[in-house]
C-alpha cells in the first residue's frame, strides 16, 4: 500500500479523532448505566467504519493499528493492547467482508463489526487466562453488541449524511 501525502494526513487526522473519541468515552464510563464489565459504546469504531468506506480497508487497518498502539501507550496499559488488537482486527475483518454485500447498510456492517469485536476480545481473554471460561460471557456481550453496533452505525450514517450535505453546498 503506497500512501500519498494527502492519504497519510487523512489517516493521521482520523487516528487523532479516534483517539479523542476513545478518551472521551473512557472519561464517561458506561458502567454507571450498564454494570457489565467490558461493555463500551465503541465510539472510536465510528472512525474505523468511516475510514473503511471512505479510504478502504488498508487505510482503515492502519488507523486501527495506530489507534490501538497509541491508546495503550497513552493509557499506560500495554495489556489492553492485546484486547484492542484482537477485537479491532476481528471487527475490521468482519466489516470489510460485510461492506462488500449490497444487501447490508452501514447499520448491519456496524452491528456485525461490534459482534466480531466482542468475539476478538473474548479470544484475547481466553489466551490471557489460559482457559475457556470467558466464553460463558460471550452471549451477554453479543446481545449488547446489537445495541452498541446500531448506535455506532447510526452515528456513522449521520456523519455520512452530514458530509454529503456539506458537499452539496460546497462552492
Amino acid at each position: 500500500m503506497k500512501l500519498t501525502t494527502k492519504a497519510l494526513a487523512q489517516c493521521a487526522m482520523l487516528t487523532a479523532l479516534a483517539l479523542g473519541l476513545s478518551w472521551m468515552e473512557s472519561a464517561f464510563p458506561l458502567s454507571a448505566l450498564i454494570p457489565l464489565p467490558g461493555v463500551r459504546l465503541g465510539l472510536a469504531n465510528v472512525v474505523t467504519l468511516f475510514a473503511l468506506y471512505a479510504l478502504g480497508s488498508p487505510s482503515a487497518g492502519l488507523i486501527l493499528l495506530s489507534r490501538c498502539a497509541l491508546g495503550a501507550m497513552f493509557a499506560g496499559n500495554m495489556n489492553a493492547l492485546m484486547f484492542s488488537l484482537f477485537g479491532g482486527a476481528a471487527a475490521l475483518s468482519c466489516m470489510t467482508a460485510l461492506s462488500r454485500s449490497r444487501r447490508l447498510s452501514v447499520y448491519g456492517v456496524s452491528i456485525g463489526g461490534a459482534a466480531a469485536h466482542q468475539c476478538g476480545q473474548i479470544a484475547a481473554a481466553m489466551l490471557n487466562l489460559g482457559n475457556a471460561a470467558p466464553l460463558y460471557y460471550l452471549p451477554v456481550l453479543l446481545f449488547v453488541s446489537i445495541f452498541t453496533g446500531a448506535l455506532t452505525g447510526l452515528i456513522a450514517a449521520l456523519f455520512f449524511r452530514a458530509l454529503d450535505a456539506a458537499r452539496a453546498f460546497a462552492w
